[in-house]
Order: C-alpha cells, then sequence, then structure tokens
C-alpha cells in the first residue's frame, strides 16, 4: 500500500497530542526509521477552549481560529488529518468543509467498534467533557447505530471534568484510580457494557488492566485509523 503523509490538528490540548505521536509510533510495525508514518503535526495550543465554545455558543470564534491550519495542512500535502480532540469533532462537519482532505471522524469510527463488539441496543458508557457530553455527538452516532449511551450524572461528571481539567492539563500528578473507580462505577451500578473514554486527556492516564478491559479509548482507535490510513500496518 502507498505511503501516505498524516496531518494533525494538536494543541487541545498539548499533552494529549504528545501521548497520541506516541501511541502512533509505539503501534505502528516498524523496524527501521523508514517503516513510520510521515507526520505534520500542528501544536496550536492557543485554539479556543472548545468546550466553552460550545457551552456559550460561540463555536465561530474556534472555526475562524483554525482555518489557517488546513491551509497548512493542504500546503505540506497531506492525505489525511487526524484531530486528537473529541470535543472539537462537535464542529465535524463544518471543520470538513474547510478541507477536500478527509479527516477521520474519531466518533464514528469507536461508535463502528463498539457496535461490531455487542451489536444493536446495549449500554455504553461515556467519560467526556461537559461540552462533549451536552453536544450530543456521542450520543447522535449511538443513535445511528442503535447502541443506548449512558452518561453520568452531574456528581460524577463534576468528578470526570475535575479529572481532565485541574489534574492532565494542569499538569498535576495523576492517580488513576479516581479514573478506574468511575470506570468501574458505570460498569457495576449502571450495568454498562463497555465505558467511552472520551476526551483525549483521559488518554494520558495509565489504567490497569481491569479497567482497561472495561473501557474503549477514542484516542487508541483514531491511532489505528491514522496508522491504516496512512498505508502501515498496526504493531
Amino acid at each position: 500500500m502507498e505511503q501516505k503523509t498524516l496531518g494533525i490538528i494538536g494543541g487541545m490540548g498539548p499533552k494529549a497530542t504528545s501521548v497520541f505521536f506516541d501511541k502512533i509510533v509505539n503501534r505502528t510495525e516498524a523496524h527501521k526509521d523508514q517503516d513510520h508514518l510521515n507526520m505534520v503535526i500542528l501544536n496550536h495550543a492557543t485554539l479556543p477552549d472548545r468546550t466553552h465554545a460550545i457551552l456559550t455558543n460561540t463555536g465561530e470564534t474556534f472555526l475562524d481560529a483554525v482555518k489557517n491550519d488546513f491551509k497548512l495542512l493542504e500546503a505540506a500535502g497531506v492525505a489525511n488529518i487526524a484531530i486528537p480532540c473529541n470535543t472539537s469533532h462537535y464542529f465535524y462537519d463544518e471543520l470538513q468543509k474547510m478541507t477536500k482532505i478527509p479527516i477521520i471522524n474519531m466518533v464514528e469510527e469507536t461508535i463502528k467498534d463498539i457496535h461490531e463488539m455487542y451489536g444493536e441496543g446495549a449500554k455504553i458508557g461515556i467519560l467526556a467533557t461537559n461540552g462533549t457530553i451536552r453536544s450530543g455527538i456521542y450520543a447522535d452516532v449511538c443513535k445511528k447505530y442503535q447502541l443506548e449511551l449512558f452518561a453520568p450524572d452531574d456528581s460524577l461528571q463534576e468528578k470526570v471534568m475535575d479529572i481532565i481539567y485541574n489534574n492532565v492539563k494542569s499538569d498535576l500528578d495523576i492517580d488513576p484510580s479516581e479514573l478506574e473507580e468511575l470506570i468501574k462505577h458505570l460498569v457495576e451500578n449502571e450495568n454498562c457494557k463497555m465505558v467511552i473514554l472520551a476526551c483525549t486527556e483521559l488518554s494520558c492516564i495509565k489504567l490497569s488492566d481491569e479497567a482497561s478491559k472495561h473501557s474503549i479509548d477514542a484516542m487508541n482507535v483514531l491511532v489505528e485509523r491514522s496508522i491504516l490510513r496512512s498505508g502501515k500496518r498496526l504493531k
């Protein structure tokens, strides 16, 4: 298969972008430097906060800020674009209209994988930002594939946001047990078959094997699709 260059619009946040890059390197079947993907990474850290843009109905500020990124990636000749930020996918249709380069839809690809695993009618939990939850982007795609999406109550959601904004984004030491307890609660108390880690900040937290067994990381799905669409094999 022909090797294709991958474009990445990152910086949402920077640590998540670095984790995304590392995951691609680690998941690519490679025996020498030349076996790896060619990537153009734009770490656009000053992009407006996506959750704030959604909740305050100011999405145009984000869309205006990201326009030039597509021009840069087009000039670089990338074949596909990955955006390792779940919340930004609320604007997926508008973003795709800005460029002829295919943008890998992390949300849809993740739900496709879950549907293949559990089929229609499965109850799926989600851990994400307030913006992602309230935007309904995962709920809409789950409805398309006839899956039941379960979001945490306000108390649990506050804990999720604390982990994302006051721990990972603030670069503090992270205790994986907090996230693992949330996953355990959704599986054991709410009878969810699987829990989607639908925020790339949560991808920065190393989970136990048990917690990983009951969760699917949307970033990992994006990593796999990025490698395959770039003409490489998965390790």
